[in-house]
């Protein structure tokens, strides 16, 4: 027995100096500190979420082109979003977040470069009632990259890659932010009462505003429209496509849960988590209804448009994704996914090709969706709302349409028609994404 006592009784030894050091190096935050650490993380994990959205974005709009211009899909998603993480830190952030440093105030904001916090907060004073601003430049940068995203579907399989990416730039350092200020940046639409909680407006329909534009001066792919008929051209993998658009709703939890901006209460996790299953519901709202409707008008679903039909619930539901219940958040994404399935073939009756349906999806839903935020929402006025869809509208479309026209007379933004016929992978880059396949 005396044995066994000796090692225990070491033990105990050993083991007091251990606990006062524990003891003395306690690094439990203090109050003052936890909704900061809280809120900073809630960024941190929402932007990584919302970063994985340019994942789905490439694997929706490889799937959606045909096998000889996957390459180029993949390059223009790298490009668009490593040159955004540029522009927007170079001069979107503060362009969109001037706080009290408008060069015109409530229109134009700020023109510096992002600076961080310094390392351990050193010799600052820190407001501890928000976040980090690492963590709220990282999280808003990702929303910037997903505006561009919209615009490379559209405009896929006969664009030049270089003003492509021209475009890419003034979009991201520019455009996006100087009208984003208008509302997130306490702007005078902010101002007015007008409310977009996470983006249908702010974000989606400036991607759609932008592609529209871009898709109409680019004009239609060769032989996709042949008098009266659309010719369809099928994507070279519904896989990748569908793998896309999972990956997509996935992020949009980020996207929307995110735009919370607090998670510093009990109450603010609560309001978290029903983002979260609103934002769930209205993209089921919107597969279902697209699979109904296809199935009606044309005898089978259309798993495109189902894919559509998902990601045009999300944006309906984006600018009001807290206040709907479960019910009419379901609903509102149903309407979306209606209005991917009717807006597709008003499309091509102008024959204004959207290789992958995102001017439906962001930009017919955006619209959509900012303007049924009263029925849960009683900040929100409609015509405020509409006012506001049509400002940001003409400003994106204007300026969008001299950028387009000013790159098509310098540089030219359309390949030779030989080299769109043999595929953008060869022609553009020298490569194929699938170079077994040719050789059969």
């Amino acid at each position: 027995m005396k044995i066994l006592k000796l090692p225990l009784a070491v033990a105990a030894l050993i083991a007091l100096p251990a606990i006062g050091f524990a003891q003395d190096a306690d690094v439990t935050p203090p109050n003052s500190e936890i909704g900061y650490i809280l809120t900073t993380f809630m960024f941190l994990f929402a932007g990584v979420l919302v970063f994985w959205m340019a994942a789905g974005f490439t694997m929706l709009e490889v799937g959606l082109v045909r096998g000889k211009n996957v390459t180029m899909q993949l390059t223009k998603n790298m490009g668009l979003f490593s040159l955004a993480g540029i522009a927007y830190y170079a001069v979107g952030y503060n362009l969109m977040y001037p706080g009290d440093g408008w060069s015109i105030n409530g229109i134009l904001g700020a023109f510096s470069m992002t600076s961080l916090e310094p390392v351990g907060l050193a010799d600052t004073e820190t407001d501890l009632t928000y976040a980090s601003v690492g963590s709220d430049y990282f999280f808003q940068l990702m929303f910037c990259a997903a505006t561009a995203s919209i615009v490379s579907g559209t405009m896929a399989e006969r664009i030049k890659l270089w003003p492509f990416l021209i475009f890419v730039i003034i979009l991201t350092a520019f455009i996006y932010p100087i009208q984003a200020s208008w509302k997130w940046g306490g702007g005078f639409l902010q101002e007015m009462g007008f409310q977009d909680f996470a983006g249908s407006t702010v974000v989606h329909s400036v991607g759609g505003w932008a592609a529209l534009v871009g898709a109409l001066i680019l004009g239609p792919r060769i032989g996709k429209y042949k008098g009266d008929r659309t010719i369809p051209m099928p994507g070279s993998n519904l896989p990748l496509a569908t793998l896309g658009t999972f990956i997509l709703w996935m992020g949009w939890f980020g996207f929307n849960g995110g735009s919370q901006l607090y998670m510093d209460t009990a109450a603010n996790v609560a309001d978290i988590s029903r983002i979260f299953a609103n934002t769930n519901a209205a993209a089921a709202g919107g597969a279902v209804a697209a699979m109904l409707l296809t199935q009606f008008l044309y005898k089978k679903p259309d798993l495109t448009m189902i894919l559509n039909g998902a990601l045009a619930g999300l944006v309906s539901i984006t600018a009001e994704p807290l206040a709907p219940s479960l019910g009419l958040a379901t609903l509102i994404g149903a309407a979306g996914g209606v209005i991917v399935v009717l807006v597709v073939p008003v499309l091509d009756k102008f024959k204004i090709d959207d290789v992958v349906g995102a001017i439906p999806v962001h930009l017919g839903a955006g619209i959509f969706g900012t303007l049924v935020v009263p029925l849960s929402n009683a900040d929100a006025s409609f015509f405020v709302q509409l006012k506001s869809v049509l400002i940001v509208g003409i400003f994106v479309s204007v300026v969008s349409t001299i950028v387009w026209l000013a790159l098509k007379a310098t540089v030219g933004i359309r390949v030779s028609e030989e080299d769109e016929i043999n595929g953008l992978d060869m022609a553009e880059l020298g490569m194929e994404a699938y170079p077994e396949f040719s050789k059969l």
